[in-house]
C-alpha cells in the first residue's frame, strides 16, 4: 500500500488509469481507488470531487497520452505514411491501455476540455494529416469521423476477440488502413445544395 500522504488529484488520476488498465475503467470506483492507496473513500473527496469528475481526469489523462503518442509516430510524414502511422500508434494505445482507451471515449464536457493543450494538439494533428489528402470543413469533419469509427470499430472488436477468422488480424488491419487512404485519396465531394 501507498502511504497516505503526498496524495494529489495527479496521482490518483494516474493510480486510478493504472487501475483501470487493470481491472476495466467501467469498473473505477472510488471504493476501489482508496482501498489501493489504504486510505477511507472520504479522504479522495479532497482532492476529486466525484467518481464523475475522476472519470473526467482519467480520460483527460488519457487522451493526452494518446496524441503525444501519435504525435512523435505521424512527425514528419505526410499522405499515406502518416495515415499509417497514426493508425498503429492509435492501435497500440487502444491494445496496451484498454482501460485509459475506454475512458477516451466517454462524452466529455465541452466547457472542461475547450482550452485544454491535448485537444488542441489533437486537431491540429489530426486535420492537419488530413488536410495533405486536400480536404477542408466540412469534409475534414466527416473524414476524422470515419477514421475514429474505423480504428474504434476494429480495435473494440480485436480487443474483445470478435475476429474469429483464422486470418491474421494485422493483415486485416493493413489492408483495412489501406482502403481508408484510398477512401480519403477519393473523397467525394459534397453536392450544394444552395442553388
Amino acid at each position: 500500500m501507498v502511504p497516505r500522504a503526498g496524495l494529489t488529484a495527479d496521482r490518483l488520476t494516474e493510480a486510478a488509469a493504472d487501475l483501470a488498465d487493470d481491472i476495466g475503467f467501467e469498473n473505477i470506483t472510488l471504493a476501489a481507488l482508496a482501498k489501493r492507496f489504504g486510505v477511507k473513500d472520504a479522504s479522495l473527496y479532497s482532492h476529486v470531487r466525484s467518481l464523475q469528475d475522476l472519470r473526467t481526469r482519467i480520460a483527460l489523462l488519457a487522451g493526452g497520452e494518446m496524441i503525444d503518442r501519435i504525435a512523435v509516430a505521424v512527425a514528419g510524414r505526410a499522405g499515406k505514411d502518416a495515415l499509417v502511422a497514426f493508425a498503429g500508434a492509435y492501435r497500440a494505445y487502444a491494445l496496451e491501455r484498454p482501460g485509459r482507451y475506454a475512458a477516451t471515449q466517454i462524452r466529455i464536457d465541452q466547457s472542461l476540455i475547450a482550452g485544454t493543450p491535448a485537444l488542441h494538439r489533437t486537431v491540429e494533428i489530426t486535420y492537419g494529416m488530413l488536410r495533405a489528402y486536400g480536404l477542408a470543413e466540412p469534409d475534414l469533419t466527416d473524414a476524422v469521423r470515419l477514421l475514429r469509427a474505423a480504428f474504434h470499430g476494429y480495435c473494440a472488436l480485436e480487443s474483445a476477440g470478435g475476429f474469429g477468422d483464422p486470418r491474421d488480424v494485422q493483415k486485416s488491419w493493413d489492408r483495412a488502413v489501406d482502403a481508408l487512404h484510398v477512401a480519403l485519396e477519393n473523397w467525394p465531394q459534397e453536392e450544394n445544395t444552395d442553388d
